[in-house]
């Protein structure tokens, strides 16, 4: 369905004179006018108010110092999780199960932790070391 055509706006105006009569119908006329200029304003209103906030969201994310900002919390969340990451590392148990400190044995030869004696070297022994 296209525009009105001229015949069209003729028809819709003597249908309106018709049905209103001539004393109504510049009455309907100016209301109808000042509907269509509200509405006018209203959406201009709203395509400046949106304009403006996308020229300041361009505004927000072209700062220089904002994303020096966002950049320098990135690296920081990473270095912490790195570190992190290195102190769980070194405070796990080998791969036997055991501590690190755990797995040496005693003056007697006998682990920390109560498990199996290790073996010497008997030739470290004979030679009194």
């Amino acid at each position: 369905m296209g525009p009105l055509g001229y015949q069209e706006i003729l028809f819709i105006l003597a249908l309106a004179l018709l049905i209103f009569g001539p004393r109504e119908l510049p009455k309907i006329g100016r209301t109808i006018g000042r509907a269509m200029g509200e509405f006018r304003k209203a959406s201009t209103e709203l395509k400046r108010s949106l304009n403006a906030e996308m020229i300041e969201e361009e505004l927000r994310q072209s700062d220089p110092r904002r994303r020096i900002r966002e950049s320098a919390k990135e690296l920081e969340a990473t270095v912490k999780a790195t570190i992190e990451a290195d102190d769980s590392e070194t405070a796990e148990p080998s791969a036997t199960g055991r501590s690190p400190a755990a797995a040496e044995p005693d003056a007697a030869g006998a682990p920390a932790d109560g498990s199996a004696p290790v073996p010497r070297d008997r030739t470290a022994t004979a030679a009194g070391t």
